[in-house]
This record gives structure tokens, sequence and C-alpha cells, in this order.
């Protein structure tokens, strides 16, 4: 039986705030090599990456805003063709540019989520036809797992042990087509059983479980030989 993320149960204005106040302080050191040194994303620089949490900063915080008013809108204006656009025009800004508009992004998202209430988690918004509270759960994920990517000084194993849960329950789907694959974190007493049909055994570290799944590399070596092919991101 695959066990559930506690996401009901999370404080996800903390945890958003706990990550935004996290890049922040990385943001400090940017300089003008780091901005356009390679991310952990092929063919990305930093320059692309910090562009790219900028946008989804604030098209993530503009699906609650507007939420918050009884109103739907698309998750990037002008769609997915204008992300690219606003990647592609962004990327080669100065550092202090750079680390300003993302600094920005940021105090946008925190205004965003900070406003909403404990009545207004299930309100509808168009990203994914869901709910302001499934939005939040991807400006987390967002917000957390391209942090590590723009290898600031930090990675996969500083995420928090929930969002390492949570995305154990997200990613789940990503497990091949006959397989039934049970992972098993050693350092927090938990255990996953995802899929059906061929078993297989992965053991490891939670955070290095979950950078796994979420295509990143783990830290430390997983136990499990060979590890299966896993699927496209949900």
């Amino acid at each position: 039986m695959t066990e559930q993320a506690p996401s009901e149960d999370l404080d996800l204005q903390s945890a958003l705030s706990a990550g935004q106040v996290h890049l922040r302080g990385l943001l400090a050191g940017l300089t003008e090599d780091a901005a356009r040194a390679p991310s952990a994303l092929p063919g990305w620089t930093r320059g692309h990456l910090l562009t790219h949490i900028e946008g989804v900063a604030r098209a993530l915080a503009r699906q609650a805003r507007y939420a918050l008013r009884g109103r739907l809108v698309e998750v990037y204006d002008g769609g997915r063709a204008a992300r690219d656009a606003a990647i592609e025009a962004g990327h080669g800004r100065s550092a202090a540019q750079l680390a300003a508009a993302v600094g920005d992004a940021l105090d946008e998202a925190e205004a965003s989520w900070s406003a909403v209430g404990p009545g207004d988690w299930q309100r509808q918004v168009s990203y994914r036809d869901s709910t302001v509270r499934t939005a939040g759960l991807a400006w987390w994920r967002e917000l957390e797992i391209h942090t590590a990517d723009a290898l600031l000084g930090t990675g996969p194993d500083r995420w928090p042990p929930q969002l390492c849960v949570h995305l154990v329950d997200f990613l789940a789907v990503r497990v091949p087509y006959g397989t039934e694959l049970t992972l098993t974190a050693v350092d927090a007493d938990r255990s996953w059983t995802l899929g059906r049909g061929e078993p297989v055994a992965v053991g490891g570290r939670l955070t290095d479980l979950a950078a796994w799944l979420a295509g990143r590399a783990p830290a430390r070596p997983l136990t499990g030989d060979p590890l299966p092919e896993l699927g496209s991101w949900p």
C-alpha cells in the first residue's frame, strides 16, 4: 500500500516562507561568474534557472491572488511560449539584476501566499484545473528543487523531510509499469510500496530517495542494483 504524503497536515505557508528565506540568503553572494556558470539542469546557466524561478514564482502567486478574487487566469500570461521567451530574454542579466528580480518575485510570492486564509485553500485555480493548495504545493516543489538545481552551495540533502515525503507521493507515478518498487528510508524509519509487478527494493536516506525520484543525483549511493528507469514527471 502506498503511504500518502501528509499534505493536509502541512503548514504550507511556513514551508514556503522557509524556502523563500533560504533562497534569498543564497542570492546575496551571487557574482557575475556564478550567474554565467552552469546550473544542474542541462543547457541552462544559473541565469536561465534563476529567471525561471522568477517567472514561476510570479505565475503561481497570481494563481492564488486571483483565486481569492474568485477569478481564474492562465498560469503564464501568454502560455508556455511566453514563459520560454522570458527565460531567453532574461538569463543574460547581470548578477545584481538577477538577484533583484528574483527577490522582487519572492516578495510577490510572499504577499500572495500569506494572504491565503484557512478557508481559501480549496478555491479553484486554472493550474491543473485544481485548487489553491495544489498550486501552493507546486510552488513549494519548484522553489526547493530549483534552489538545489542552482548549485549555490546547497543541494537536495538540505530538503526538509516533509518535502521529501511529499515528493515520494507526488512522483510515485514515475515508477515504471510492471514494477513494484519498495522504497526504504534508512534514516527515517519509513517505507513505501509503489506500483505493481516485479518487486524491486531501493534503500537510502530520505533526501537521497527523494532526489532520485526527482531526477536529481543523490548525495549518497542508494542500495538496489540496477535501479529502475523512471518515467516522466506528472
